[in-house]
Order: C-alpha cells, then sequence, then structure tokens
C-alpha cells in the first residue's frame, strides 16, 4: 500500500533541501528521499570540502604579500581534520533527525517512478505517492574514454576532497573550475601537477583572458599546463601509479590521474521513461519557467541540464516550491555567478565579447588594471594584481556582462550580478558611491571608461 504525502523531494542535496524546508514550512506533508547523504555532493564532496582545503594554502600566499607578516606553517594533518569536521565526518545523522522533528519523513533508498497521477516512487520495499515530486538528484561525473584508464588510479572529486596524503605527482584531466582549483591546491601543496587540457585553454567557456589568467596562476604555482592535448592511453606503472601515453607521444608517468571532465545530469535509474517523461540525449530533464517537467513533476539543479552550480540548483527549488505553493515564480536563470576559487579569485557573469557579438548586441567593454586604478589592493597586498572588465549594450545602456581576477572577487562579482539582472541602466550605476578603499570602486572606474 502507498505511502501517501502531498510532495515527494527525491535528492536531499543543497537544491533538494531548500525544496523540501520551504515545502514543509508551506504546511504540505513532506517526504525527502536520499540514496547517499543528507546535505549531497556539494556538502560531502564538492564546494564545501574543496573551499576548505584551498583555504588554507590561500591564506599562506597572502600572509606572504602583507606587510609586517612572514610565511606561515601550513599544517596538513590540522587541515585535513577540519575538512573532516566540515563534511561532519560523512555522517548525517543528526540532519536526518532534525528533518524528523520538522515532520519530514526521510526516506533512505534509491527512488524508481513506478507509476503517475499521482506520481508513484518504490524506495526499497516502500511506496510513496504523491501529487508532487521534485527531483533533485544532481549529477555525476563523467570518465573520459581512455583504453586502460579502469587499471590505474583515478581520482573523481570524490576521492580528491576526500584525500588523507597529498600525492608526490598527479595529472589533471580537463580545464573547467574543478580542474583548476583542485589543480591549484594539489600544487600549492608540494605536489608535481601536470594539466592535460582538450582545447586551447582553460575555462574553455569563460573570456579567453580568464583562461590566460588561471594558466598564470597554475605557472606560478610551478604547476604544468598542456593545453590541445589529451591522453591516448593510461597503464600501471611500476610503482603502483599511472603511465598516460598523450597524443603527441610523450609520456606522464604520475601516482595517480584526476577527473575533472565533467559532469552528467543524474536521472539513470529513476525509471522516467516508465511513466512516459523524456530526458534529452544528455540525460538532462527539460523544465518550463516554473522548473517544471511534466504536471505535479518538477525538478532543480544540474538534473535540469543547466550549469552544475549549487547556487542554481538552490535558485531553482526556490522557483519550483513557490510554485507548488501557489506562488508566482518565474524561473530566470540566465545570469547567474561563476566563481574560480583560485588565488586571487576568478569571477564573471553574464555574456562575454564573443557572445554578445553572436547575439548581435553593439557591445562596449571596458577593463581596469585595479592596482594602477584604486588604493585597496596596496592596502591589501604589497604585490597587487587584478583586473575588472564590463561589458555594455550601447543601445539599451546597461551591463551584459562583468568579470574580474582579484581577492574576494566572488564577493563583490554580485554588484554586476545585481546590475545585470534587474537591467539597472548605466547612468544609475554611475551616480553610486562606493565605499572607500575598496575592490568594488573598481566598477565606478570602469563604468566611466565605457565608450557609450
Amino acid at each position: 500500500m502507498s505511502e501517501v504525502f502531498d510532495a515527494v523531494v527525491v535528492g536531499a542535496g543543497p537544491g533538494g533541501e531548500v525544496a523540501v524546508s520551504r515545502l514543509a514550512a508551506g504546511g504540505l506533508r513532506t517526504a525527502l528521499v536520499e540514496k547517499e547523504l543528507i546535505g549531497g555532493e556539494c556538502g560531502y564532496y564538492g564546494c564545501i570540502p574543496s573551499k576548505t582545503l584551498l583555504r588554507g594554502p590561500e591564506a599562506q600566499a597572502q600572509a606572504e604579500r602583507v606587510a609586517g607578516l612572514s610565511r606561515p606553517a601550513l599544517d596538513w594533518p590540522a587541515l585535513r581534520d577540519y575538512r573532516d569536521v566540515m563534511v561532519r565526518h560523512h555522517d548525517d545523522s543528526r540532519q536526518v533527525e532534525e528533518y524528523r522533528k520538522n515532520g519530514v519523513e526521510v526516506v533512505k533508498g534509491s527512488a524508481r517512478f513506478v507509476g503517475r497521477d499521482p506520481w508513484t516512487l518504490a524506495v526499497g520495499d516502500r511506496v510513496l505517492a504523491a501529487e508532487h515530486v521534485v527531483l533533485a538528484t544532481g549529477s555525476q561525473p563523467v570518465r573520459p574514454d581512455i583504453p586502460g584508464l579502469d587499471r590505474v588510479p583515478v581520482w573523481t572529486n570524490r576521492e580528491a576532497t576526500s584525500l588523507r596524503e597529498i600525492p608526490g605527482r598527479a595529472a589533471l584531466i580537463g580545464g573547467g573550475p574543478v580542474a583548476v582549483e583542485l589543480g591549484h591546491f594539489l600544487a600549492r601543496m608540494g605536489c608535481e601537477v601536470t594539466l592535460l587540457v582538450r582545447g586551447e585553454r582553460l575555462l574553455a567557456r569563460e573570456d579567453p583572458r580568464l583562461g590566460e589568467e588561471a594558466a598564470r596562476l597554475l605557472s606560478a604555482d610551478g604547476a604544468t599546463v598542456l593545453t590541445g592535448r589529451q591522453a591516448r592511453s593510461a597503464r600501471p606503472s611500476g610503482s603502483g601509479g599511472a603511465v598516460l601515453e598523450l597524443d603527441d607521444g610523450r609520456e606522464l608517468t604520475v601516482d595517480v590521474v584526476v577527473l575533472g571532465t565533467g559532469r552528467r545530469p543524474g536521472t539513470a535509474g529513476l525509471g522516467l521513461e516508465d511513466v512516459g517523461v523524456p530526458v534529452d540525449v544528455r540525460g538532462a530533464l527539460p523544465v518550463d519557467d516554473r522548473c517544471r517537467a511534466a504536471p505535479g513533476l518538477w525538478a532543480v539543479g544540474d538534473v535540469t541540464g543547466r550549469p552544475a552550480f549549487t547556487h542554481l540548483a538552490k535558485y531553482h527549488a526556490r522557483v519550483a516550491a513557490d510554485t507548488i505553493l501557489g506562488k508566482r515564480r518565474v524561473r530566470n536563470d540566465a545570469v547567474h555567478p561563476r566563481v574560480v576559487f583560485t588565488e586571487p579569485e576568478i569571477a564573471a557573469v553574464g555574456m562575454t565579447p564573443a557572445e554578445a557579438e553572436r547575439a548581435g548586441i553593439d557591445a562596449a567593454e571596458a577593463t581596469v588594471d585595479l592596482a594602477a586604478a584604486l588604493a585597496r589592493p596596496w592596502t591589501f597586498d604589497t604585490e597587487p594584481h587584478g583586473r575588472l572588465s564590463l561589458l555594455a549594450d550601447r543601445e539599451r545602456r546597461v551591463l551584459v556582462g562583468a568579470w574580474a581576477v582579484a581577492p574576494m572577487a566572488g564577493e563583490f562579482i554580485h554588484y554586476a550580478v545585481l546590475a545585470i539582472r534587474a537591467a539597472v541602466p548605466i547612468d544609475v550605476l554611475l551616480d553610486d558611491i562606493a565605499q572607500f578603499p575598496t575592490y568594488s570602486e573598481g566598477f565606478l572606474n570602469a563604468l566611466e571608461q565605457l565608450e557609450l
């Protein structure tokens, strides 16, 4: 016999947690289904552990460039132990108990659709039925088709963010944010790092100058970045590591191969095809502007095929949950921040100049050397480096893109995020009063240089 709920949320990552909390607070009888840990990939194997691990080497490097300070020691066991605290030692029992105290039925196991009208899910020996089902099943890492890769030590983001010891040599396959951040961390921890990038530059989805900045930072850390290169095959080395044969004939011997080759929407095994719900060629579940895939069926985050960002999943969850609760929300996720947590940070939002040109926008761009224009970089750092760039639509006189490379760029990029999302007129932005001395002053400098 089915257990009946108003709403069932499948997947307890950040998107699922936002959805179930909002629905329960709205008075709905809710169930939360999770096959692993409450908190999901981000909380245990992604954003939280990676940013925790990056903070130690970041502070160490920054301290060297602060007047009156010397380079502090980095205690790897202490950093590792704090990482374990931040991921709750992979124990979600407290979270399960909190949800149950708040009236949410937590069901551990893999869900599969077995009916619709109402939507019905089998989870182990339990059957759950609900008018509304929210899918927040995330994504899984893509494993490249390299002969022999299954015979050598390989890490995905899970193993890389759970590491106990720093490897001596690592090959990172990929050139996106995950590969850049992990390469940055490992190199700063003393690992000999080589990045194999199939394309011609790092961060291929961003302005080419950001790829150049990422390559400069990695090179300064001692990492080697090989663009336009792929591993053709892999075989075990005599020391328990891996030998990669590259497509130019060279061989690369490492202790571990780290994958940063993208992610695939997590729809496999849900049985969507059995209830007449199609997915696209990538396995993503298309949704409308309310995050609805079918009447009563909703999807949020990575599973929709939108960029795999935690903040997008949480936004989608707010849209879907509010719509279920009868509030009018429309998904508008074209403009969102994108941050790479290097040191300094790399942040972007909106269009690149190439994208604006393809869209037929008559665009103006201004790029500012923050150290040359502002006081704050010099009060922050004795060897400051940073740039900020703005892209504007001349006809509409609004910003359509921005990027920055600077300390805390992931914080102050939100000035541009809001300006672009709300289409704030440039004349209004030019009348802003920025706190002195801050990096945010760079926006006014760049705005004044736009040739509109």
